[in-house]
């Protein structure tokens, strides 16, 4: 379906992102991966798959390196057809007490890179009038929780700017849509369950339920998969007209 395409997938060596690349690549689509750690594995990963994978290591609070993975993957690809702004971090902490570098730190990775990554992806898209810009958002983009003052509020620009970029590409073959996943088990969520089962003396089983029971009324984990094949509906020529949606895989956490 998706074979000639390429895709660039930011945060993409771990967790969801990688979940993404790899639907995406068992489409057809080439895989530009970028992130932090070991990038042999999940290239090895995608590879296996049967198509080409690149990979640039942008520090995604930085426009200058974003720019040149951006100038990398046109490079290597021709241009970025499915661009994928996954990249996020976390720190948590009430309003008062929240570190400045911090909240600069994540408003950078979660929301500005997006805008970078998107203004560099938008003239090829709108030249070939075709292309898809996914933003991995979150229910927090949608809904609050205490102590998440700098990544709520990202997300919720995340949607904002999915929004604005749908309008503005809205006659053309270009698209844009932000997914919401709820909890998701990936390397970053297992820490907290790991820091919720030492600190009050529970097991993992119990901690995972604990987690979950607060916020998601499925009592399950959505999966990097699962992510991935909305990813690809998004891709498919079903998803022409799916524009500007932000749209939540979250167990019901924001129906409530």
């Amino acid at each position: 379906m998706l074979a000639g395409k390429t895709a660039l997938v930011t945060g993409s060596t771990s967790g969801i992102g990688l979940g993404i690349a790899k639907a995406l690549a068992r489409q057809g689509a080439n895989i530009v991966l970028n992130g932090f750690g070991d990038a042999e594995g999940p290239k090895a990963e995608v590879a296996a798959l049967g198509v080409k994978v690149g990979y640039h290591g942008a520090d995604m609070s930085k426009p200058s390196e974003i720019e040149a993975m951006m100038a990398h993957a046109a490079q290597t690809f021709g241009r970025v057809d499915i661009l994928v702004n996954n990249a996020g971090i976390q720190h948590v902490a009430r309003v008062e007490d929240f570190p400045v570098d911090r909240w600069d730190a994540v408003i950078a990775i979660n929301l500005t890179s997006a805008f970078h990554t998107s203004r560099l992806a938008l003239p090829a898209m709108r030249a070939a009038n075709w292309g898809r810009i996914i933003n991995v958002a979150s229910v927090h983009g949608l809904v609050g929780s205490a102590e998440k003052s700098a990544y709520v509020a990202a997300k919720h620009g995340i949607v904002g700017l999915t929004k604005v970029t749908a309008l503005e590409t809205a006659t053309t073959g270009v698209t844009c849509n932000a997914i919401c996943p709820g909890w998701v088990l990936t390397p970053l969520v297992q820490k907290q369950v790991d820091a919720k089962a030492a600190a009050l003396g529970l097991s993992n089983e119990e901690a995972t339920k604990r987690l979950l029971g607060e916020k998601e009324p499925s009592m399950q984990f959505t999966t990097p998969e699962e992510l991935g094949e909305l990813a690809v509906f998004f891709c498919s020529a079903a998803g022409n007209n799916v524009r500007g949606v932000a749209w939540n895989m979250d167990g019901a956490w924001a129906a409530q």
